[in-house]
């Protein structure tokens, strides 16, 4: 997001600036309990606590023979979780916590950070239980509604008008459910909402893991003598951005067509191209380092199978390349920042202990035996349910190891 937001810091400039402003508003803020100190503190334990019961949940409805999801139902209901439950959850605690280092502003914290959880969590519960689609559209919208009011009062009083394409993003994110519910409705096209969030998902981790992956590798590079350091922003990067955009736009709207899965196996190929720059080899010591670069290999493997399963759809299932985009690089990718930004904003060393690594290969395992499936001929009840039980399991280890460390004091 904007540069400070990759200092791993979690006071905002203007208050390190101002002795009145930093007792004032760091006052306020302790005072409060914890969990309510910063956005990224709710909203990481509930993303993780969310994907952990839901996946479970959604597995015993499908092999189980009964249904779940309320207005939706089904497989539905699953996909519309996955992104508008978890990943909106992690987004909105990311964004939450990035804004104060934008603008210089306090954070959004205390009783409006409550509330803002208690939008979510209905959402949550109405999209499950509620038997009225519009009933649910209504409440579950309310988050996202609100969300996108915070960040754009944020950054208009901030003037910060170079994060404003992450806050247009970040409100498409919300049409995109919308659209969702409309199609639960019949009303538009049933996996419209669905590929409009995940193209937003797909540009967000192209645009901001393009700038914290390089920039933190190059300084723990240097911090270890290297002078072999990422490649800085060029043409590259530029044409991997544009390509990304490009494809992700074509396949919003003409998911089937061939020309659009020609770019984004294109797409895929220069964003390999992108993270082949950032020395993400030199890594390998340092696995809260290396597991960004996972991620974001994810994302180009992700477009390239995208692309392979609109050309040539007999040899490569829509699935599994959805898959790898969703359970691989979104997944990857979020665990990533989470379990890294919930140690620096809390005063911890940025330094994964074993936990936190079973959590990087449960997540990828997990990921890569969902992609697998639909290879699996006989197998594949097998392969679905140990991919899904390994992923769901990765969050669970995150919201019990990171528990104290989200609802506690700052170190």
């Amino acid at each position: 997001m904007g540069t400070a937001s990759v200092s791993d810091r979690s006071v905002p400039r203007a208050a390190r600036k101002s002795g009145d402003v930093t007792r004032d508003g760091r006052g306020r803020i302790r005072a409060m309990p914890p969990i309510l100190h910063y956005g990224f503190r709710p909203f990481f334990f509930l993303a993780a606590l969310h994907a952990g019961l839901a996946i479970p949940l959604w597995l015993g409805a499908y092999f189980g023979g009964f249904d779940v999801g309320g207005p939706f139902g089904g497989m539905h209901w699953h996909a519309h979780e996955m992104l508008f439950g978890y990943l909106s959850a992690v987004i909105a605690g990311f964004i939450l916590t990035a804004i104060p280092n934008w603008t210089g502003r306090l954070p959004l914290s205390g009783w409006p950070l409550a509330f803002l959880v208690g939008l979510w969590l209905a959402g949550r519960a109405a999209c499950l239980a509620s038997p009225d689609p519009w009933l649910a559209m209504a409440v579950d919208l309310a988050f996202p509604a609100t969300l996108a009011f915070a960040i754009w009062r944020e950054v208009t009083a901030g003037k910060n008008w170079k994060n404003a394409p992450v806050a247009v993003m970040i409100t498409l994110f919300g049409v995109a459910n919308a659209a969702d519910h409309l199609a639960n409705a019949g009303l538009v096209d049933h996996d419209l909402g669905q590929r409009l969030a995940l193209a937003v998902s797909g540009m967000l981790i192209a645009l901001i893991g393009g700038r914290i992956v390089p920039s933190f590798t190059r300084n723990w590079l240097v911090k270890e003598g290297s002078t072999a350091l990422p490649a800085p922003f060029g043409q590259p990067d530029k044409a991997a951005l544009a390509a990304t955009a490009a494809a992700m736009l074509g396949w919003v709207v003409m998911p089937h067509n061939a020309l659009v899965g020609a770019f984004m196996f294109a797409a895929g190929a220069l964003l390999a191209v992108r993270l082949f720059r950032w020395r993400g080899l030199s890594t390998v010591r340092e696995p809260i380092l290396l597991v960004l670069h996972l991620g974001y290999g994810w994302l180009a493997a992700s477009f390239a199978l995208l692309g392979l399963a609109i050309m040539l759809p007999d040899a490569v299932p829509h699935s599994s390349a959805l898959h790898a985009l969703t359970a691989g690089a979104v997944g990857t990718m979020t665990l990533a920042v989470m379990t890294r930004a919930s140690l620096g904003h809390t005063g911890r060393a940025i330094v994964a202990d074993r936990f936190v690594v079973a959590m990087y290969g449960i997540v990828s395992a997990g990921a890569t035996l969902r992609v697998a499936a639909p290879f699996a001929g006989d197998w594949y009840a097998h392969v679905l349910t140990c991919g899904g039980a390994l992923w769901a399991g990765a969050f669970l280890l995150f919201a019990i190891r990171y528990a104290p460390i989200l609802w506690g004091r700052r170190a």
